[in-house]
């Protein structure tokens, strides 16, 4: 991405959530800093909140922050006082400093520099690294990268719409880039839009409550409608928001009927997201394209390219090691890949001798644990709640089996993914429907969030299936 000036001007005061304001700092230092240390530990940072002229930092273990703090704070400082000159000093704590840490501002009305770039800057923000030529191709997704590669070739021509979906940490972002990629490449005149389905919801609530600008809803639907190809990631959260999809509706129409290329992806199918009937249908007007848990061929395949491309020197042992471990999961598979990198270089260690692969896995499950199956989440969650069984997955309804049954049922949804159907869970909770058993994962996934003995109920059962 083209930058501007390289020095701090102001020029505006701009009200940014925290997210935003990570984002900027991040695209300054991925340019200062060495693709490994940004990888082991700049980008496994997470913003907390800013307290006065203070950035506070999240890392996940006190050594991390140790690595943080000596090598990396007066870079990381540098780098966010150039596009947000009122934060002059970063913190990084970890979980054991949070109670203590009092009120800060999740957002806020910041001084900017000519150096920020806003999410409606000109052209989407495509990651780069994410093209067709790195997504490793096997039999789980290659009808979903056909259909991708034929879109960016010819969009608003082959298919339209096109809805993938999968499991979380399997591609679906790595393939919606690369068809952005290669849009903006090949087609450099058409305009494109790409959004999470978050923003879009945020976007649409703002123009509503924005009192002050009589244009704002003109403004958002010009942003959205006014283009030649839309892309929006994680649909499933339409879920619940009514005057949402009233609006995607109309943009659907609008788009559709003019011509326009629409891309969306999503961790089910249209068919099991809440969302109105209508939408539903619309979503599944062209092409539906799944992406399915590699095999342990392809899990190695794509660990060997990522080693390629940040020259990792790590042998097949190795990576066959971590390919098995994690079944259904990329994105897990880099961080623990990551890990051992990161912990070997610590250490001043071989990442290729086990004892140092070991060590730096000691916090996952142990190599010798069994492939996590339903089986063994039902039966750990029976254990933790200390009931049968045969109640678990029966008929009964009263309360003190009712809330496990729901626990675990998110439990299988949210470990195997989309590796085992809704159908088929039903079909294992006595024959319930699938729509029982996506009420269930999404009223815990949602209790998660607010719910602190929930949320802590999950965490433990994971613990005890992880052995951790």
């Amino acid at each position: 991405m083209l930058r501007k000036q390289k020095y701090s001007v102001i020029k505006r005061t701009t009200m940014l959530k925290l997210d935003q304001i990570w984002n900027n700092i991040l695209l300054e230092t991925e340019a200062k800093v060495s693709t490994l240390a940004y990888d082991l530990y700049i980008n496994t940072l997470q913003p907390v909140g800013i307290y006065k002229d203070r950035l506070i930092l999240l890392a996940e273990t006190r050594t991390l922050r140790d690595i943080v703090l000596h090598n990396y704070k007066e870079t990381l400082k540098k780098c966010t006082n150039l596009v947000f000159p009122s934060i002059i000093d970063i913190e990084v704590i970890t979980e054991d400093d949070v109670p203590h840490l009092g009120s800060v501002q999740q957002e806020v009305d910041i001084p900017v520099s000519d150096n920020y770039m806003s999410e409606t800057d000109e052209r989407p923000n495509f990651i780069s690294q994410y093209t067709f030529d790195n997504f490793v191709v096997g039999k789980s997704n290659e009808y979903a990268v056909a259909i991708a590669k034929s879109v960016a070739e010819n969009p608003a021509v082959t298919y339209n719409p096109v809805f993938l979906w999968g499991g979380v940490g399997l591609g679906k972002t790595h393939l919606m880039h690369a068809i952005g990629n290669s849009i903006q490449r090949n087609f450099p005149e058409k305009k494109i839009v790409y959004v999470t389905c978050d923003q879009f919801v945020n976007e649409f609530i703002e123009s509503i409550h924005n009192t002050g600008n009589p244009g704002a809803t003109k403004n958002f639907r010009d942003k959205y409608r006014k283009v030649d190809v839309l892309m929006m990631d994680d649909v499933q959260f339409l879920a619940g928001k009514e005057g949402t999809q009233e609006e995607m509706f109309h943009t659907f129409n609008e788009l559709y009927l003019a011509g326009k290329q629409i891309i969306l992806s999503s961790d089910r199918p249209p068919k099991e997201i809440k969302i109105a009937d209508r939408l539903k249908t619309r979503f599944a007007f062209g092409v539906i394209a799944d992406i399915q848990p590699p095999n342990l061929e392809t899990r190695i395949a794509i660990l060997q390219k990522k080693c390629n491309a940040k020259n990792y020197n790590i042998g097949f042992n190795v990576l066959e090691l971590i390919a098995e471990r994690i079944t259904s999961n990329i994105r897990e598979m880099e961080g623990m890949l990551n890990r051992i990198v990161s912990y070997s270089t610590l250490v001043g260690g071989d990442p290729n001798d086990m004892n140092i692969v070991n060590d730096a896995l000691r916090d996952y499950a142990d190599a010798s644990t069994d492939i996590i199956t339903i089986d063994h989440i039902v039966d750990n969650t029976c254990d933790y709640f200390r009931v049968k069984k045969e109640d678990l997955i029966g008929k009964k309804k009263n309360k003190e089996i009712v809330v496990p049954r729901q626990i675990c049922i998110y439990l299988i949804c949210d470990i195997l993914g989309q590796s085992v159907p809704l159908v088929s869970i039903g079909e294992y909770f006595g024959g319930r429907d699938h729509t029982t058993i996506m009420h269930a994962r999404d009223k815990i996934s949602e209790e998660i969030k607010t719910n602190e003995v929930v949320a802590g109920r999950v965490k433990d059962i994971k613990d005890k299936i992880f052995n951790r």
